[in-house]
C-alpha cells in the first residue's frame, strides 16, 4: 500500500554495504519510497506535505547507509555550484595562512566551499590551475599575492593585485601610507642612515611598495645609499629568507643605524644576523618588519612592524568576490586597506 507521499511496503529488507556511498534511487528502493519523495525530504524543499515519521525515517536510512548527494548533477541543474576556487603561491605559515583564514571564515558563513591550489609563482601553474578550478566548477575565484595577465570569464578577486582586468577587484593596502608610518618612525628617532630591504621581484607587491618608500625618503630628504639596499630573490617563507642577505650587508661594513625589512619573515632573519655578530636590537640597529604576522608579537625582541588587517583583507576579498557572483552591489575594480604602525621592541632611539 501507499500513502500520502508515496510511502510503500520495504524491499525485502535488502540494503548496500554500508562502507559504499548510496545513491538516491538505492535510498528510495531500501525505503519503498519514491525517489522525488526521498529527493525533497533531503534537499528541504519547502510546501510539500510529508508526515514527519516519513521524513525521519528518511534521514536516518541516509545516514545509515551512507547516502552521497551527487552534488555535480545537482549544481549542472541549478548552474550553481556554491564552489570557489583559491590561487595563492605557498601555503605556509605568515602572510597567505592569514589572508586564506579570513576567506575560509567568510566563505563557511555564505556555505560556500573552496579549493585551493598553490603554484610557487610559476606562470604555466597559474595558467593551468585557474583552467582547473574553472572546469571543476569554481563560481568565482580569490587570487593571492598572484600575477593574473588577463580576464578569465567568471568573477576574480585579487588580492595585491596591482593590474586593471576587466571582471578583476583588486584588494589592495595603501602603500604610501605604510611607507610614512615606517619611516616617519624610524625618522622620528633620529635614524638617518636606514638600509633597505627589497621585495622577491615575483611578489605583487614589491614594486608598489619599493616605490612608495623612494616617494616618502624622498619627502623626508633621507638618502638611499644603493650600497645599504639589499634585494631578496630565494622563494622563502621562513626567516632564512632575510638571512644571508643581512650577512652581506654587515660583511660590506657599511654603517647603518636602522633596517626597513620587505616583510615580518626577513625581518626575523634579520635580526637573527644581527645578533650572531652580537648587534643589539635595537641599541644597536634598529629592525621594522611589515604585514604583523602572528609571530612578530613573540620574537625576541617583538617586532616594531606595520600592521596589515591580513584576516580581514581575507574576508573583503570574499564579500568582493560574493557580491560580483551575485550582482548584489556595483562591482568596484578597487578596494583600498589602510595600514597601521605597530610599535614593539625592535626600534628604538639612534644610538649617540
Amino acid at each position: 500500500m501507499k500513502d500520502s507521499t508515496g510511502d510503500k511496503k520495504q524491499k525485502n529488507g535488502v540494503k548496500p554495504p554500508v562502507h559504499q556511498a548510496t545513491s538516491l534511487k538505492q535510498l528510495a528502493e531500501h525505503l519503498g519510497l519514491n525517489p522525488a519523495t526521498v529527493s525533497v525530504v533531503l534537499n528541504e524543499v519547502p510546501g510539500r506535505s510529508i508526515p514527519q515519521a516519513t521524513r525521519d525515517r528518511i534521514k536516518a536510512a541516509a545516514k545509515q547507509l551512507n547516502y552521497q548527494p551527487n552534488l555535480l548533477a545537482r549544481s549542472l541543474r541549478s548552474r550553481r555550484t556554491l564552489t570557489i576556487g583559491i590561487l595563492v603561491p605557498e601555503l605556509g605559515d605568515g602572510y597567505h595562512t592569514q589572508v586564506m583564514s579570513g576567506i575560509g571564515d567568510q566563505l563557511i558563513k555564505a556555505g560556500y566551499f573552496y579549493f585551493t591550489a598553490h603554484h610557487r609563482h610559476k606562470r604555466n601553474l597559474v595558467e593551468e590551475y585557474t583552467r582547473m578550478l574553472i572546469g571543476r566548477g569554481a563560481q568565482g575565484i580569490i587570487a593571492i599575492d598572484t600575477l593574473l595577465e588577463h580576464p578569465i570569464g567568471i568573477p576574480v578577486v585579487c588580492v595585491a593585485g596591482h593590474r586593471r582586468i576587466e571582471g578583476v577587484t583588486n584588494v589592495l593596502l595603501d602603500h604610501v601610507r605604510a611607507a610614512e608610518l615606517a619611516l616617519n618612525h624610524l625618522y622620528s628617532l633620529g635614524h638617518r642612515q636606514i638600509a633597505f630591504m627589497r621585495g622577491q621581484p615575483f611578489s605583487s607587491d614589491s614594486d608598489e611598495r619599493w616605490k612608495s618608500l623612494v616617494t616618502v625618503a624622498g619627502k623626508l630628504g633621507l638618502e638611499m645609499k644603493p650600497e645599504l639596499v639589499i634585494n631578496l630573490e630565494r622563494d622563502l617563507s621562513s626567516p632564512e629568507l632575510g638571512y644571508p642577505v643581512v650577512q652581506q650587508l654587515l660583511a660590506a661594513k657599511q654603517p647603518f643605524t636602522a633596517l626597513v625589512a620587505f616583510n615580518d619573515i626577513s625581518a626575523i632573519g634579520a635580526i637573527r644576523a644581527l645578533q650572531d655578530i652580537h648587534l643589539r636590537v635595537p641599541e644597536d640597529i634598529s629592525v621594522i618588519g611589515f604585514d604583523d604576522i602572528k609571530a612578530a608579537a613573540f620574537t625576541l625582541p617583538r617586532l616594531t612592524t606595520i600592521n596589515q588587517p591580513l584576516e580581514e583583507i581575507g574576508r573583503i576579498a570574499t564579500q568582493s568576490l560574493l557580491n560580483r557572483i551575485h550582482n548584489t552591489v556595483s562591482p568596484r575594480d578597487e578596494i583600498t586597506v589602510e595600514p597601521e604602525l605597530v610599535i614593539r621592541e625592535s626600534t628604538g632611539p639612534v644610538k649617540a
